[in-house]
């Protein structure tokens, strides 16, 4: 039996609200002719333009697989074994307040999740990466999942809160130890069209430790 896949979902919402694809591309800033490669699926999109859909769709705690389908919340041997957890997938201005919120439902906005067998911490969460000052190791697009109970260590890569709403992401490199005792670190992006920022030199808070980089395959 074929899994329902968030492409699915989305069309059989479209037809009860009532949607056609040039609105809903008129809602999104895009082509008709997107939305119908999407949702037809000769092309994927990263996970930030899925989860742009399933909230103009007001489809709220959706939980999409690495694959797209949609994993159901009932117990069911077959779509969600014991070793799976689900993540939910944030955004950079959720994950920016993460560390003053109890629980990370308490977002606002719609939240969809991806699965994972790593043992990961209740706190950990995904962002879909933006932008290019990771590049070339990390492109718009990719995913990201994020563990704030994982060990740091030198060289690894963090989201991490500088005194702006934002998060951001970035390389980890510390750098030894301040007259106070406190550690200094920088974090660096790969990119060097960007700016390397230093924790000596303005307010930076660590959020999370990556555990694991997803790369959507671009279809042709």
């Amino acid at each position: 039996m074929e899994k329902d896949t968030w492409h699915s979902l989305a069309k059989s919402r479209m037809k009860k609200l009532g949607i056609t694809q040039e609105q809903l591309a008129e809602k999104l800033g895009v082509t008709q002719g997107a939305i119908g490669h999407w949702l037809n699926k000769r092309r994927e999109p990263a996970m930030d333009v899925i989860l742009d859909i399933m909230g103009a769709l007001d489809l709220k705690s959706i939980n999409i697989g690495v694959d797209g389908s949609i994993v159901s919340d009932e117990p069911n041997m077959e779509l969600a074994p014991p070793d799976i957890h689900r993540i939910p997938v944030i955004t950079y201005v959720q994950a920016g307040v993460w560390t003053e919120t109890s629980e990370i439902r308490e977002c606002d906005g719609n939240m969809a999740y991806v699965t994972t067998d790593l043992d990961l911490g209740q706190r950990a969460f995904a962002i879909v990466i933006r932008g290019n000052s990771m590049e070339p190791e990390f492109t718009e697009g990719d995913l990201v999942l994020i563990d704030p109970d994982e060990p740091l260590h030198p060289g690894d890569f963090v989201v991490a809160k500088n005194g702006e709403e934002e998060a951001t992401f970035k390389k980890y490199r510390p750098r030894g130890y301040g007259e106070d005792g406190q550690e200094i670190f920088e974090l660096a992006p790969l990119n060097d069209d960007y700016p390397t920022m230093r924790s000596d030199r303005q307010h930076i808070q660590i959020i999370g430790t990556m555990v694991e980089h997803r790369r959507r395959r671009k279809r042709r």
